[in-house]
């Protein structure tokens, strides 16, 4: 059968203070009043029923995934003891799944993205299923077809197409982040889409090519499916790496027995990462000044102000252009949209000095 696993296991440091370590990212209401990972799930119910959606979480945020997403079994949440990259977010699952059913295919999606149109979301990822149910040895990866030369996505380069599936291609590379001319390159030479961190494959095959390139891993990884009651102490002697690089680069180089092949998502991909991509989710004033609350500005532009939304609360800007300016009740973060990159340092700092507001 079919199964959608979500990844929402990210603290999203690059939106503190909006983001914390109890409230992380995917669980605020910051598109129109609803989370990122309740949009991930709508997106996923497309597909599958609820009944076989899992999502792979941090373990504090158990109950508050259960309250914003009811529908989904109690025994298809993974709590994580703690974050050990994107391989062990893709391998758990897919050996819990592997045991309750042999024939499992997963679609691996993440639940930090504004998509649309879903439905054009959703017709991908009924390719990738059928490609991965047909064939005999396919990891699947979805990549977004770029509308810029965006730099801060990785890139996989398009071979041959596929017979029968005119819409999915042999990936004969994956590009780390490139800086914007060798973007530029890529978006102009149309052989090349967004890697968007998404796949379909079948649990047995995934596994499979886990055994062969990480084998410490993956007897890991099924000693912890057959014993979850020893999560904490298995779970802290992953390997922490990303899929990316370990499973992903080198099946797409022909060092396992699997290949890889991308389906294109032809959809508006906005990644909210940090305030700047969240400001291109709002709208903006006359000026390209971006909030969602009570904001009165003079000669102040292009600002991204968020926090003002509490009642009784005005933030008022004078005389300046391209900052970020976040309220909270307990912490005020002013920063030039220059410098939004660094605030992952900042929380670090914060961590450190102020514990309490971290």
């Amino acid at each position: 059968m079919r199964y959608v696993v979500i990844m929402a296991g990210g603290a999203g440091t690059r939106l503190w203070p909006l983001s914390r370590k109890g409230t992380p990212k995917q669980l605020l209401p910051l598109v129109d009043g609803h989370s990122l990972l309740r949009l991930a799930f709508e997106r996923a119910v497309r597909v599958v029923p609820a009944e076989r959606v899992l999502v792979v979480t941090g373990a504090p945020y158990l109950h508050q995934v259960a309250e914003e997403l009811p529908e989904v079994p109690t025994e298809n949440l993974l709590g994580e003891p703690e974050g050990r990259d994107s391989l062990n977010a893709c391998a758990w699952p897919a050996a819990v799944l592997a045991a309750r059913d042999p024939d499992a295919v997963i679609a691996q999606v993440t639940a930090d993205q504004v998509i649309e149109p879903v439905d054009a979301f959703a017709a991908s990822l009924e390719e990738a299923f059928e490609i991965a149910e047909r064939a005999d040895e396919v990891l699947v990866t979805l990549g977004v077809v770029p509308t810029s030369p965006h730099t801060g996505y990785g890139y996989l380069q398009r071979g041959e197409p596929l017979h029968r599936h005119p819409g999915a291609y042999r990936v004969a590379h994956f590009k780390e982040k490139p800086n914007l001319a060798t973007a530029s390159a890529y978006v102009a030479s149309g052989e090349y889409w967004w890697n968007a961190g998404m796949f379909v494959w079948r649990a047995s095959v995934f596994l499979r090519q886990l055994a062969q390139l990480e084998p410490v891993t993956h007897a890991e990884i099924l000693e912890l499916a057959a014993h979850p009651e020893r999560l904490p102490e298995l779970f802290a002697g992953l390997k922490r790496t990303s899929v990316d690089y370990a499973i992903m680069e080198p099946v797409a180089r022909g060092k396992a027995s699997a290949h890889v092949v991308a389906v294109g998502l032809p959809v508006a991909w906005r990644d909210v990462g940090g305030f700047a991509s969240l400001a291109e989710i709002l709208p903006p004033d006359r000026y390209g000044n971006v909030t969602e609350g009570h904001l009165i500005t003079l000669d102040a532009h292009d600002n991204v102000v968020l926090g003002a939304a509490g009642e009784g609360r005005l933030i008022a800007l004078l005389g300046v252009d391209d900052l970020i300016v976040v309220h909270t009740a307990d912490v005020t973060l002013v920063t030039h949209r220059d410098h939004a990159e660094k605030i992952k340092a900042l929380v670090g700092e914060v961590a450190a000095l102020a514990p309490e507001f971290s």
